[in-house]
C-alpha cells in the first residue's frame, strides 16, 4: 500500500450554485474532473492523504481583510463564504498538524480581489487566501507568511492587500501584464514605503515552458524564501500556465507543476484559475497532491504532452534570465531604494483607478499611508465607483506602532460622515471593525 511522506489533506468545493454563465470556463466542471481523477487514481485511498469538509468563514473573517462596499453580503454569496471557509479549514487542519500539508480545491477563486471591494474583477469577489491567512495569523499568532502565486495571471489582488505589509512575502509569476488581463504585475512593483521589497513580480513571456518557469523558482523565488524565512508557505496555485489552457499563452504541463511543487515546498496551496477543464486540470491537480504528499508523480502525462513541442526559444530563456536578474537586484538594493524613494518623507499617496471587468464598474481611489520603520504604517483609502458609492476606509495594522494606531483613529473619528456614504475602520490591534454613516 502507497504511504504518503507527507500527511496531505485535501478540501474539494466545486461550487455548484456559481459559475460566470452556464458554458463560461469558470464554472463547477472545473473542480468535478479533479475529483473524479483523484478517486480513479485512488489517492484518498493512500495512508496518510486525507479528505476535510469546508466550512464557512464569518463576516468576522471577511472583515480582517477587506472593506466589502456596501457590506460583505452584497459582494458574497453563499459559494465564496464556504470557498473561503475550505481554504481556512486546511489552514487550520496544517496549523494543528493533523496533516503536514493542505490543498484547498475550491472554487470560487480570489486571487484578483482587492482590500476595497465594491464587485467582480477576474472572477474574484474575495481574497480566499488572504481570508484565510489573516484568520491564522489571529488564531495561531504567525507572523512571517510568504506566498508564491504561479497562476497565470498577475495575482494583482493579493498584491494590493498585502502591498503595505512588511511580514508578508508576496512573489507573482505570471504571463507578462502587456500580453494578458489584468495588465499588471512588474519588476518595478515592490511594494508600499514601508514594506518596499516584499512584493517581487516575475513576468514571463508568452510561450514560456518548465524551463523557464523552473529558472525562475530556482534562481529567484528559493533564495528569496531561504532569505525571508517564513513562518508558512503559501502556494496561490493557478494551473493556467499549462499549454492547453483556452484563455493563456504558456507552455507548462502537469509535471512542470509537481516539479515546481516539490522545489517550493509550500505548507498550503489555494487552488486559483486553470480553465483547460479536461485537458489539463485533473493532471496538474494530479500531479501537485502527489508532489505535496511526496510521492511519485513520474507517471502523471496529461494528453498531448510533447515536450519537445512545447519547449521555449532561446530568445525566451534570455529574456527571462534578464528579468530574474533585476528582480533579484531589486530584491537585494532594496533598502536603498526605498531610501532613495522616500528618504525622510512623512506621508506617501498614490491615486488610481481600477476597473471591475466582471461586474463592469470603475473605482476611483486615492490612498494615503504613514511612512514608519516600525510598522505597517497607518492607511486610509477614500473609494468611490461609477454606480455611486463614496467610502472612507481606514486600517490599522496588526503589528501597528502606537503612534501609526492613533493616527489612524483620529483619521476615522474627525472624517466628515456627511462626505461619505460609510465611513469604515479596520482594527488590527484589537481585532474590531466600526463603521459609521450619517444614514444609521
Amino acid at each position: 500500500m502507497l504511504h504518503a511522506t507527507y500527511k496531505t489533506g485535501l478540501v474539494f468545493f466545486p461550487a455548484f450554485d456559481w459559475a460566470i454563465s452556464p458554458t463560461h470556463p469558470e464554472r463547477e466542471e472545473r473542480l468535478l474532473y479533479t475529483q473524479d481523477q483523484v478517486f480513479e487514481e485512488g489517492l484518498l485511498d493512500i495512508e496518510g492523504i486525507r479528505e476535510f469538509k469546508p466550512e464557512l468563514v464569518t463576516v468576522a473573517d471577511v472583515r480582517r481583510v477587506h472593506f466589502c462596499v456596501p457590506n460583505e453580503n452584497r459582494v458574497m454569496t453563499e459559494s465564496h463564504f464556504i470557498s473561503a471557509g475550505g481554504a481556512k479549514t486546511i489552514g487550520k487542519a496544517v496549523m494543528d498538524k493533523r496533516v503536514d500539508k493542505g490543498f484547498a480545491l475550491v472554487r470560487p477563486p480570489g486571487h484578483h480581489a482587492m482590500r476595497v471591494v465594491h464587485g467582480a474583477r477576474g472572477f474574484c469577489n474575495v481574497n480566499i487566501e488572504a481570508i484565510m491567512i489573516e484568520y491564522l495569523r489571529k488564531a495561531y499568532g504567525i507572523r512571517k507568511v510568504a506566498i508564491v502565486d504561479t497562476d497565470c495571471h498577475h495575482g494583482d489582488g493579493t498584491q494590493d492587500i498585502y502591498w503595505h505589509d512588511p511580514d508578508t512575502l508576496f512573489i507573482s509569476l505570471h504571463q507578462d501584464g502587456r500580453t494578458l488581463y489584468p495588465g499588471s504585475g512588474f519588476p518595478d512593483d515592490l511594494g508600499g514605503p514601508n514594506a518596499l521589497g516584499t512584493t517581487l513580480n516575475i513576468p514571463l513571456p508568452p510561450f514560456t515552458s518548465e524551463e523557464g518557469v523552473l529558472y525562475a523558482v530556482n534562481h529567484v523565488v528559493l533564495p528569496v524564501l531561504d532569505e525571508f524565512k517564513p513562518d508558512i508557505i503559501i502556494n496561490s496555485a493557478g494551473q493556467d500556465n499549462h499549454f492547453t489552457d483556452p484563455i493563456t499563452n504558456m507552455n507548462f504541463s502537469a509535471q512542470g507543476y509537481a516539479r515546481l511543487t516539490t522545489l517550493l515546498k509550500p505548507d498550503i496551496a489555494v487552488l486559483e484559475g486553470g480553465y483547460s477543464i479536461e485537458g489539463a486540470l485533473p493532471y496538474v491537480n494530479l500531479g501537485i497532491i502527489l508532489a505535496m504528499a511526496g510521492i511519485d508523480y513520474s507517471k502523471v502525462t496529461e494528453p498531448n504532452y510533447d515536450p519537445e513541442a512545447i519547449r521555449q526559444t532561446p530568445q525566451i530563456s534570455r529574456a527571462i534570465e534578464k528579468t530574474c536578474e533585476q528582480v533579484l537586484a531589486n530584491w537585494n538594493n532594496r533598502n536603498a531604494i526605498r531610501e532613495k524613494l522616500y528618504g525622510s518623507s512623512e506621508y506617501a499617496d498614490r491615486s488610481r483607478s481600477v476597473f471591475y471587468d466582471t461586474d463592469n464598474l470603475i473605482e476611483t481611489q486615492h490612498e494615503q499611508v504613514r511612512i514608519c520603520r516600525q510598522c505597517g504604517g497607518a492607511l486610509k483609502i477614500d473609494s468611490s465607483s461609477d454606480r455611486g458609492l463614496h467610502v472612507l476606509a481606514v486600517h490599522v495594522p496588526s503589528n501597528a506602532c502606537d503612534e501609526c494606531r492613533q493616527t489612524a483613529l483620529k483619521w476615522y473619528d474627525t472624517a466628515d460622515v456627511n462626505r461619505y456614504d460609510m465611513l469604515f475602520l479596520q482594527d488590527r490591534t484589537e481585532d474590531k471593525f466600526l463603521i459609521k454613516s450619517a444614514t444609521v
